[in-house]
């Protein structure tokens, strides 16, 4: 199985979270998916290609996104676990059995922003 599809584990608190990370085309974009474990809820955070956001296309590593302040490498649980944090203080953590997808960059600026503070 290649490094990218890997599921792993993290647990926060009372949740299991099973995540993975993996590039997908068309449209080129790197995806964090988070399964929770007891609610079967999946949640797909989606980092698309466009101008001023990086995502691996050759010259990044798997894993990497980034824009000009800073790269996030998705493979980390650390950093995993800061979107879960994050998502959590948004109030945006799924709580029913679906699946969503949301767009990655709005809570990668919130992780770098905190990064600066």
């Amino acid at each position: 199985m290649r490094k990218d599809h890997q599921l792993r584990r993290l647990v926060v608190g009372e949740d299991t979270w099973l995540w993975s990370v993996r590039h997908q085309h068309p449209p080129c974009r790197e995806i964090l998916s988070l399964h929770h474990a007891a609610t079967r809820a999946t949640l797909r955070i989606a980092f698309h290609d466009r101008p001023g956001r990086l995502v691996p296309d050759g010259l990044l590593h798997s894993g990497a996104v980034g824009g000009r302040r800073g790269v996030l490498n998705l493979h980390e649980p650390g950093v995993v676990r800061r979107f879960v944090d994050e998502l959590a203080a948004q109030g945006r953590l799924p709580a029913a059995p679906r699946d969503e997808e949301l767009d990655g960059w709005p809570l990668f600026d919130a992780l770098v922003a905190r990064d600066g503070d």
